[in-house]
Order: structure tokens, then C-alpha cells, then sequence
């Protein structure tokens, strides 16, 4: 099997060719059909996360060479002998938030916060992902139907659909004049912009730097936009919606992209950070109970919401983001774009 990994942090991926594995026990080896490249993939690759102030988090537990890629969708080639039910030839996604499935978090099914030792494809130590030509799933509960959809979109609905839609569960409710902006709409807030419109009936309003994502975002149902590169942006905001969104999902997670959304939520809401951009917050305490927000974050999501997106996609009320298609050869090339912006909705790798 041929796979793109990494050798050193902050280094270009080189091409490994390495024996193709053999299934063992429960364990699926599916030939990858398609890859998505995640925004999380340019933090693994890069060695840590930005934890701001000139602090890092280092990946320590990833060892090298890693091969990267957690949004897979293939075909089932070889199936362990304790394989039930399963068929060679079949097409699937592939789940990748795997825990440890004996630590609390993975107990209360939620293996995708697993506090015992993460078994997650294309981001933990010894799990290798999707930028090969194969990739071995430890258990068939592990393969997602999705039905009809589109393949490569079945692949980045493992990642980015199932983060913008569980992170849109955490809005909960919303009251009739109730907003929700989805903050930053690259590959995963332009899944965002689709799970809002389904699960609240009605478009989001969305925010970025870009014109080109906003006019996506606006394509793909938004109710408003707004360029944050424009001081007043905010303001405009708070006074088109009669005091702020309820609630402000931060699919970048940078420091600029908080102090956007604590000037854009309103009193009483709420601001669920996703994205992993880096950097520090802070903010007074007594402003906290004062404007009566809450600030929380969204890991992915569990395979049970994952099932629960899925069954929203195969019933057709969520409409497709855009993707390009690449070679799985320009995996580089591919993280190069994504950190310069210029990657609109998703890239999929196909080896």
C-alpha cells in the first residue's frame, strides 16, 4: 500500500510504500476511495496547536511517520474472522473518533471525548488515516451507510459534517426571533450553514473575511452576511438581529474570531468554539454573569450523533457543499492551500 506521512512535523509529507495489513480479529480493511483534507490535518502536521502567548500543544501522541487523513470513505477489501454481515465489495464511510470503549466518556458513548487512550484514524499513534490507498477500521460498528450521497461527501461528512452538526445540537432550541451566526464558513462552517438550515428551519446568518465564502454561504442559505474585515461589521450585526445572535458557533477558534463573537452574541446567549485556529481569550469575570453568556466547546462528535447526521443527509435536507478533487499526490499541496485560504468548501483526496 502507498501512503503520504509524515516523516518530520512542519516537513513535507513523503510517499511510504509499505506491506498492505491484513485483517485480524473484528478489524475492516477498506482500499480509501476518498479522503477529505481537514483543517485539523495542518495542526497535526505542523507538530501542535496554538495555545497562544507563545505557548504550544505539542502532538505527543502521535509518533512518526504518521499518515494523516480522518474524513474516509472505501470499499471493503478484507474483513477479519470475526466479521459478521459485512461485504467485500460493499462501499462505506469510516467513523475515526474511536476511543478506548472502557473509559467514562466512552461508556456514556462518547468515545469521540475519550479520556482512556484515543484510538482515532489519522490522528492518534499507531491509527494510521485516509492519505493511503488503504486504511484499517477495528470494528465494523465503525462503517457509516450513506446511502445515495455523493462518496466524496460521504468521506468529509465523517469530520466536518459531523462537527458543524453536533456542534449545532449544542444550540438546542431556538425561540422565533432567536439567530444563530455560523463564524467562519470554510469547509466545516459551509456544513454548518446546511445542518442549521435543516435542524432550525431557516438559514443562518454567517461571517468571514472572504467575499468569495460569504457569497458561497449566501448561495448556500444564508440569511445574512457579514464581512468581519469591517470594524462596524459587528455593530451591524447586533442592530439587524435586535441585540446579537443567540447563539455564535466559532468554526475558526482564533482570537480574532472570539473577540468577534463576544461582541456579536447577545444577552443571555451563547458561544460554542469549534475551530482550533489558536490563540488565548480572556475576559472580565463579572461579565460573565452581567451579560448571562456561556462559552463552551464541540470535539467532532459521537458515533451516535453521527448516525443521527447521516439519516438528515440520506433523507436529502442537507444540501451538498462544494469540493475539488485531487490526487492523492497533492496531499501537500493541498495543506499549503488550506492554510492560505484559498480552499473553498472541501478538498478530497483520491489515491
Amino acid at each position: 500500500m502507498r501512503s503520504q506521512v509524515i516523516t518530520e512535523f512542519g516537513k513535507p509529507l513523503q510517499e511510504l510504500e509499505t506491506p498492505t495489513p491484513t485483517p485480524t480479529g473484528t478489524e475492516v480493511l477498506l482500499k480509501v476511495h476518498n479522503a477529505g483534507v481537514c483543517h485539523s490535518d495542518v495542526h497535526i502536521h505542523d507538530g501542535y496547536f496554538d495555545l497562544g502567548g507563545g505557548n504550544k500543544l505539542p502532538m505527543a501522541n502521535v509518533k512518526l511517520p504518521h499518515t494523516l487523513g480522518h474524513e474516509i470513505e472505501g470499499e471493503v477489501v478484507a474483513v477479519g474472522p470475526d466479521v459478521k454481515d459485512i461485504k467485500v465489495g460493499a462501499r462505506y464511510a469510516a467513523f475515526p473518533w474511536i476511543g478506548c470503549g472502557k473509559c467514562p466518556s466512552c461508556l456514556r458513548g462518547e468515545e469521540n471525548i475519550c479520556v482512556g487512550g484515543p484510538r482515532q484514524l489519522g490522528c492518534s499513534n499507531g491509527c494510521p488515516g485516509g492519505y493511503a490507498t488503504h486504511v484499517m477500521v477495528p470494528h465494523p460498528k465503525y462503517l457509516i451507510d450513506y446511502g445515495k450521497t455523493d462518496p466524496a461527501l460521504g468521506a468529509a461528512y465523517m469530520c466536518s459534517g459531523v462537527t458543524a452538526y453536533a456542534a449545532m445540537k449544542k444550540v438546542g432550541a431556538l425561540g422565533p426571533k432567536d439567530q444563530v451566526l455560523v463564524l467562519g464558513v470554510g469547509g466545516v462552517g459551509m456544513m454548518g450553514v446546511q445542518f442549521a438550515k435543516a435542524m432550525f428551519g431557516k438559514g443562518p446568518l454567517a461571517a468571514d473575511i472572504d467575499d468569495g465564502k460569504l457569497d458561497a454561504a449566501k448561495k448556500a442559505g444564508a440569511s445574512a452576511v457579514y464581512n468581519t474585515k469591517d470594524p462596524e461589521s459587528a455593530k451591524k450585526l447586533v442592530a439587524d438581529t435586535g441585540g446579537g445572535a443567540y447563539a455564535v458557533v466559532d468554526f475558526v477558534g482564533s482570537e480574532k474570531t472570539f473577540a468577534f463573537a463576544s461582541q456579536a452574541v447577545r444577552r443571555g446567549g451563547k458561544v460554542i468554539i469549534v475551530g482550533l485556529f489558536g490563540g488565548a481569550m480572556s475576559m472580565p469575570l463579572p461579565m460573565f454573569p452581567f451579560r448571562t453568556i456561556s462559552i463552551g466547546g464541540s470535539m467532532v462528535g459521537s458515533l451516535d450523533e453521527t448516525k443521527e447526521m447521516m439519516e438528515l443527509v440520506r433523507a436529502g435536507k442537507v444540501d451538498p457543499i462544494p469540493y475539488t478533487k485531487r490526487p492523492l499526490s497533492d496531499a501537500n499541496k493541498s495543506l499549503e492551500d488550506l492554510v492560505a485560504g484559498k480552499v473553498t468548501g472541501r478538498v478530497i483526496l483520491t489515491p
